[in-house]
């Protein structure tokens, strides 16, 4: 795997050179724009926008207009003079409980791998995260951006998650939240024993992409100049409530008779 960035972890006086690799990926199939008369490619060209002429990618820079007509050129050596040490080591300054990270902070994972010679501290940090069940909280600069981010240990490595600042968690509207509505108790145990009898443990690779594959079918078919047939689907109604109690035993029962088959397959 080839590092996306390299650095250090700081924490108190502890200082651990690392590394940090992608730890997801993105759907492989990819899209082109064509014309749908001839399927001539269609491309983006970067222009000018006064001119109108087209700018070679080499003399494209970054600028920021900081007052109307007014724009400042910033290279790369400039976003690290802005803070050079948060370009070159993630610091930590907090440990938290792990349970206490709520999952919409959750943005992206990277494997943090230990640089040359620096296994034990790394493995030291590794050990200490595990037995206090803590993440450490800190923030580092990637790519031009101060990046939030909790170090976690996973079995025998450190895992960081890029987490959300807090102001970009937008809060829900009026509009958004459910009016609130007299419950039964006989419903509200029913639900839960709905829920009961789905509960397992979450068992990741159980899931997969299956419009990823039927797009893939999709396309083949198209390929080989086949037709497939639109199977339309009755869109779903909200359950209405005079009807909730009655739903909600089907439910109960078609899960049962779902275990059922499971057991005996």
């Amino acid at each position: 795997m080839r590092a996306l960035w390299e650095g250090a972890i700081s924490f108190g006086l502890i200082h651990i050179p690392v590394k940090l690799y992608t730890a997801s990926q993105d759907r492989p199939m990819k899209f082109s724009m064509v014309r749908e008369k001839d399927l001539c490619p269609v491309g983006y060209v970067r222009v000018c926008k006064d001119s109108g002429e087209e700018v070679p990618w080499d003399q494209v820079v970054k600028g920021y207009e900081y007052q109307k007509g007014d724009i400042v050129i910033l290279h790369d050596e400039d976003f690290k003079m802005a803070d050079s040490k948060k370009s070159e080591v993630i610091e930590i300054n907090d440990f938290v409980d792990a349970k206490e990270i709520d999952p919409m902070y959750y943005e992206k994972p990277y494997y943090v791998g230990p640089e040359h010679k620096s296994d034990k501290v790394y493995n030291l940090l590794v050990e200490a995260l595990k037995k206090s069940n803590k993440v450490g909280i800190g923030t580092f600069v990637m790519r031009n951006k101060e990046q939030l981010v909790g170090l976690k240990a996973e079995k025998d490595m450190l895992v960081l998650n890029i987490l959300r600042f807090n102001d970009e968690i937008k809060k829900p509207s009026e509009d958004v939240k459910s009016h609130r509505t007299e419950l039964s108790e006989k419903e509200l145990m029913m639900a839960i024993q709905l829920i009961d009898s789905m509960s397992g443990h979450f068992k990741p690779e159980k899931y997969h992409d299956t419009y990823y594959e039927k797009l893939e079918e999709l396309i083949d078919a198209k390929a080989h100049g086949k037709k497939l047939k639109n199977k339309k689907f009755p869109k779903p109604k909200s359950t209405a409530v005079p009807d909730l109690m009655a739903t909600l035993k089907a439910s109960l029962q078609a899960t049962h008779k779902k275990k059922k088959k499971k057991a005996k397959a």
